[in-house]
């Protein structure tokens, strides 16, 4: 399965019109220990970069940005108890699950490559 990231380090994988979301490493790294996590509601809609869920850890609090726009389908409810799982296994813990609205958007993530570039940059 391919993932796609974002510049605010959110991946997508994408299966037909359904995106699974997820942070990536590098966010995690910087984030510290995750204490805490706040996702949206099924059936939320909204907009590419919109704040979509809320993560505190240890060193910081942040927004978690739709990499894509679309309706939220699924939340991985397990992150609830035990957001500690994101620092474990960042890049196959995903976050939730949208159905796309806009699919032309995917053209503007970055693969796998280009974002290890971008953030030997940061």
């Amino acid at each position: 399965m391919t993932k796609l990231y974002s510049n605010e380090h959110e991946w997508a994988s994408i299966e037909g019109d359904i995106a699974i979301i997820g942070l990536s490493a590098y966010a995690v790294s910087q984030l510290g220990d995750i204490t805490f996590l706040e996702l949206p509601e099924v059936g939320t809609s909204a907009s590419k970069d919109d704040s979509i869920a809320f993560i505190e850890s240890v060193k910081a609090a942040s927004d978690i940005y739709l990499p894509l726009s679309g309706e939220v389908i699924e939340v991985n409810d397990s992150l609830n108890d035990a957001p500690e799982l994101l620092n474990e296994d960042a890049e196959n813990t995903w976050i939730l699950k949208i159905k796309l609205s806009d699919a032309d958007e995917i053209s503007i993530l970055m693969g796998e490559d280009t974002y290890k570039d971008y953030i030997a940059t940061l």
